[in-house]
């Protein structure tokens, strides 16, 4: 019969410490400071909604309508749902996004 003690398997990570399920440290920024890829984010702490009042206050519904022709601006329009509706849809918010910085450009052109 076997008389050799019987061995312990160990799982891969505990035979060669290879694979470990310690946590990854992250970078930390310091309080305030954003990272460096937003220093020169023209969108970086604009909130959707300061962008859709924005956008409704200076085109108005109806134009924001034909240059965005999406229902919620289009079919009895308000800040709510155009709100819930463009966090749902990323091509539509890219789009609020995109006019918005068109319309920064005018009124640093016009000023």
């Amino acid at each position: 019969m076997n008389s050799a003690p019987p061995t312990e398997h160990k799982s891969p990570t505990e035979s060669n410490g290879a694979h470990t399920t310690e946590p990854v440290p992250t970078p930390t920024h310091p309080a305030g400071a954003a990272p460096a890829k937003q220093a020169r984010n023209p969108l970086h702490g604009i909130t959707l909604e300061a962008m859709v009042v924005g956008l409704a206050d200076y085109f108005g519904w109806d134009e924001l309508g034909r240059q965005i022709p999406i229902r919620c601006f289009q079919i009895d329009p308000s800040v709510g749902s155009s709100l819930k509706f463009l966090r749902k849809t990323p091509w539509a918010r890219e789009k609020v996004e995109s006019l918005y910085l068109f319309m920064l450009r005018e009124r640093k052109r016009n000023a």
